[in-house]
């Protein structure tokens, strides 16, 4: 394990790292109160409230947790041309977030998640989209914004935030991903079953049991460690992923990779004992940590229980936030010195 000043480089280090980050972006819109009777007209809460706010999510909370961390993110995705467009875009200029690699659509509206949150648990969520693939048009439109980006930009990860939303077409992927490999730009995929097979040729890829299950059409026990290295082993030959990083919610995380000499080796990494409020976003946390990580080159265990450690922290908050790099690196210290 890196010691206390190297682990103080790393966290410096993710100030020099600009990140690419391609996903299915959202506008999170909160409504928060308190519950106090029961309505008279069905059995439900009634929740009086207090405060209203729009935040980003989706992918783009990668970038808030990237801009978190120290890095410089550019967000790519498609939005509609809408009021909900527009207080996207608002919302990436108070961040002080970059807009261009945002295209707006006039055939797509903008995915906006409401959630109604009551006594400080979340009570109701209403979802407004369109997960449709884009068409050939915003397709082309995308891909020449992200290639521009990559040639002109000093990247040094792509992250892939997929959210099932339609931004991620078989096209588009393939031609990032062969395009970021041209330049030797590692990609890390956070991925979800229905593009699950078409990310190959990656450097990291991040599903969830569910996704791994799905994905290869098969069963696993989670208590079973040679059940999950089979099915990360398979995926790795499957795809050509170089490091795998499959999370498991309370059981922790577990990675594989493959050494120079082609050994494969595994590492199961615990979750640490939280209090939990709320795991959403916890994802994107952990996939930005992890891709720092890997742009500086560290181990596959490091990066995985880094990015452990980053996605339980979140979950301590209700809602959707971006990690605290000070906290983070305070509990990295104390648990692996």
């Amino acid at each position: 394990m890196p010691t206390k000043e190297e682990y103080h480089k790393i966290f410096d280090s993710f100030n020099n790292q600009k990140i690419l980050i391609i996903g299915d972006v959202m506008v999170d819109s909160y409504l928060w109160g308190t519950v106090e009777r029961i309505s008279p007209e069905a059995p439900v809460p009634v929740v009086s409230v207090k405060k209203r706010a729009n935040r980003l999510g989706g992918a783009a909370n990668v970038a808030l947790n990237i801009k978190a961390l120290g890095a410089e993110p550019i967000l790519c995705s498609v939005i509609g041309n809408d009021q909900k467009g527009d207080d996207f875009i608002n919302l990436l200029k108070n961040d002080n977030l970059t807009i261009q690699g945002i295209h707006k659509s006039s055939k797509r509206i903008t995915t906006t998640k409401f959630r109604v949150i009551g006594n400080n648990t979340q009570m109701l969520r209403v979802d407004e989209e369109i997960t449709s693939d884009l068409d050939k048009d915003d397709e082309k439109q995308l891909v020449s914004i992200i290639n521009k980006l990559l040639k002109q930009e000093n990247i040094n990860a792509v992250i892939f935030q997929d959210y099932n939303k339609g931004i991620f077409t078989p096209g588009l992927i393939k031609k990032v991903i062969s395009k970021a490999n041209d330049l030797k730009i590692p990609v890390v995929v956070d991925p979800k079953k229905k593009n699950f097979t078409a990310y190959k040729n990656i450097t990291l890829f991040k599903p969830n049991l569910k996704e791994l299950k799905e994905g290869l059409n098969i069963d696993i026990n989670i208590n079973d460690i040679n059940e999950l290295a089979n099915a990360n082993h398979l995926l790795h030959k499957n795809q050509n992923i170089k490091i795998i990083m499959t999370t498991l919610s309370e059981a922790g995380v577990f990675v594989s990779s493959f050494t120079k000499d082609n050994k494969f080796i595994t590492h199961s990494i615990p979750a640490h004992i939280r209090s939990v409020a709320d795991v959403s976003g916890a994802g994107d946390t952990v996939i930005s940590v992890a891709s720092l990580c890997l742009s500086l080159n560290l181990p596959p265990e490091i990066i995985a229980s880094i990015s452990n450690l980053a996605g339980g922290i979140v979950c301590e908050e209700v809602g959707v936030v971006p990690i605290n790099k000070e906290k983070l690196m305070n509990e990295v210290l104390k648990m692996f010195n």
